[in-house]
């Protein structure tokens, strides 16, 4: 699944050009406004009300964790076979691959504050999720997207591996919020076998 922000002809006709292989019909996309996708993408049925996303449940709890890479290099083929294998095996863990080439290269970085620019292809988002509460609950799965993570080191960005900062992955490290806080904690490495991971300002 995808989001592509524009027509449905604009974009059968953008892939039929540069993406002919993967043979796109206009029978294969939903058209909507932005608003609606929001409520598509938190899985609500095509066609639901926006006014579902204030129907929140404040007595649940929903356990996640996510983390995330920059893609520098295409992946190839049998790369990618290799990565759903392993996926299969971990079983609960997902991908998302998130373009931040093409048009966010255009924009001056002057004009918003978005470190990932020119030379990054797309950014992963690894994510897990589970609902049962408990430390055997969570030990579980985040050594299953700790695995991914891991699985994924020959194909993302190196010295240092980039991460998206706004997702709050605790495994690079914390800011404390109090007079030990700095620019220098919060651009900090952890080195870990032959692994570099970073923020990337």
């Amino acid at each position: 699944m995808t989001k592509f922000l524009g027509g449905t002809e604009e974009l059968v006709s953008l892939l039929e050009k540069e993406l002919p292989t993967l043979g796109l019909k206009k029978e294969n996309c939903i058209e909507m406004s932005w608003i609606e996708s929001a409520v598509w993408w938190d899985s609500f049925p095509n066609g639901a009300h926006p006014e579902a996303l204030l129907g929140r449940k404040l007595n649940s709890a929903k356990f996640l964790k996510r983390k995330s890479d920059y893609v520098k290099t295409p992946i190839s083929k049998d790369g990618l076979e290799w990565i759903w294998k392993k996926m299969i095996e971990l079983r609960q863990t997902s991908m998302a691959f998130n373009p931040n080439d093409g048009r966010m290269n255009k924009i001056s970085a002057n004009a918003t504050a978005f470190p990932h620019r020119q030379g990054n292809l797309f950014k992963i988002e690894y994510s897990v999720n589970w609902e049962e509460p408990g430390i055997s609950a969570e030990k579980n799965f985040t050594i299953q997207i700790r695995r991914l993570h891991s699985y994924m080191t020959p194909f993302v960005s190196k010295n240092p591996r980039r991460a998206f900062l706004n997702y709050r992955d605790l495994d690079i490290g914390i800011n404390h919020h109090d007079n030990n806080s700095s620019t220098k904690n919060g651009r900090f490495m952890v080195l870990s076998t032959s692994i570099t991971t970073s923020t990337d300002w």
